[in-house]
């Protein structure tokens, strides 16, 4: 016979609740231990990245930048008149002096006025020669009436002296003495005339002879140039080098100024440079400079600053103080570093993909083998491959300088 006992089902719904209530309590327990856990930090291969170590001491300050190597000397010879091309005779590479023909043109224009110009040099020079002529007989006539007059005077004043002691004696009667005497001023008249114009007509020579003299020497001048124009007809190169360009081909017709060739000297080379304008604000005429040429290093100093910004760089000319190495030509590619300033005592490290000089950035630090934390940093002055640490690391840390945006939302990572 089954005894009731009440008593039992209380007792296992009591143990129900009890238990519910004690596995309620554990997964809030679980739930918020969770809660508090840090989020799994993003595992980054360590060959992968670039670590550095923060470091103090010197640091040298450097400016980087690409460009060329160009000569200092450049011509380009312009056509003086209008021509045709009729034959080139140097190429570009071809080695040249001053008197190098390069092409010679062809223009009949300017062939007929040099010829002009020269038949009217001729016949002015001719008409000076004649006019020099006619001026020495004119000054020849002048100087004979001159002395015919002076004679005649001699002779007058002469005969009125004796006229004046035969009166006295009185063997002449006045009338003669005076007409004696009247002869004699008359002479002298005469031959005061004819000096003057013997000293106007040797006086006057020089005047008339500087008005054709200065056609002459205009002629010659006209002359001269066209003879100048005719010549230039053959394209010389003007100085010692290399032909570089030669912009025109037989048979093209040239107007004057324009370009036919350009010459260089390339034994005298410069290299221009061209710098990020936010690296060239530093840079100061006179810096020592390193030229790379790929097949040598070269010396240079700063010898210009081009005061505008082109395609967002600088261009910087550097003048080379020690030889160029063998192979080095104009327009040969070349890398240029610029020596800005020595930092003695700085605390500095290799410069981040990200991060230009005087602003803070965030930094992966290293904290064990396996785990970095991302620190604030605040930088100073760049250089090309190094940067000054303001604040945020001290020399020993190492630190991640890769690119890390793409853990821009994780300020833990670890190294595998």
């Amino acid at each position: 016979m089954d005894i009731p006992r009440p008593d039992v089902a209380k007792q296992k719904r009591k143990k129900r609740i009890i238990s519910g209530l004690i596995v309620a309590v554990i997964l809030v327990g679980i739930t918020f231990a969770i809660s508090r856990l840090k989020p799994a930090a993003p595992s980054i291969e360590r060959n992968l990245v670039w670590i550095d170590t923060v470091k103090r001491g010197p640091m040298l300050r450097q400016v980087r930048g690409l460009g060329t190597l160009v000569p200092e000397e450049i011509r380009w010879i312009a056509a003086r008149t209008q021509g045709r091309v009729d034959r080139i005779i140097l190429r570009p590479g071809a080695v040249v002096t001053p008197d190098s023909v390069i092409l010679e043109l062809s223009n009949p224009d300017v062939t007929q006025a040099c010829a002009n110009a020269e038949s009217q040099l001729r016949g002015s020079e001719a008409a000076l020669e004649n006019l020099k002529v006619q001026l020495q007989r004119q000054l020849l006539d002048a100087e004979s009436a001159a002395a015919v007059a002076k004679s005649n005077y001699e002779q007058a004043r002469l005969q009125a002296e004796v006229n004046d002691d035969l009166f006295k004696d009185g063997l002449v009667a006045p009338i003669q003495l005076k007409l004696s005497k009247v002869a004699a001023e008359e002479a002298a008249t005469r031959n005061e005339i004819e000096q003057k114009r013997y000293a106007f007509a040797r006086e006057s020579i020089k005047p008339q002879l500087a008005v054709q003299e200065a056609e002459v020497e205009r002629l010659r001048d006209q002359a001269r140039l066209r003879r100048d124009e005719l010549e230039a007809l053959k394209v010389r190169a003007g100085m010692n080098g290399v032909l570089q360009v030669l912009p025109v081909e037989v048979g093209a017709q040239v107007q004057p100024g324009a370009n036919l060739a350009r010459v260089a000297d390339p034994t005298r080379l410069k290299a221009e440079i061209r710098v990020a304008e936010t690296q060239a604000k530093d840079i100061q005429i006179g810096q020592p400079s390193q030229i790379d040429t790929r097949n040598g290093l070269v010396d240079g100093r700063v010898a210009r600053i081009d005061p505008a910004v082109q395609n967002g760089t600088v261009l910087v000319d550097v003048s080379l103080t020690s030889e160029l190495p063998k192979g080095a030509r104009p327009d040969l590619s070349v890398d240029g570093t610029i020596e800005l300033e020595r930092l003695d005592n700085v605390v500095f490290v290799g410069r981040p993909a990200f991060g230009q000089e005087r602003s803070s950035i965030g930094i992966f630090k290293l904290t064990g083998d396996n785990e970095a934390i991302r620190v604030p940093v605040q930088l100073g002055r760049s250089s090309v491959n190094t940067i000054e640490i303001i604040n945020g690391l001290q020399p020993g840390d190492r630190v991640i300088l890769s690119d890390m945006s793409q853990w821009d939302a994780n300020n833990r990572v670890r190294l595998n």
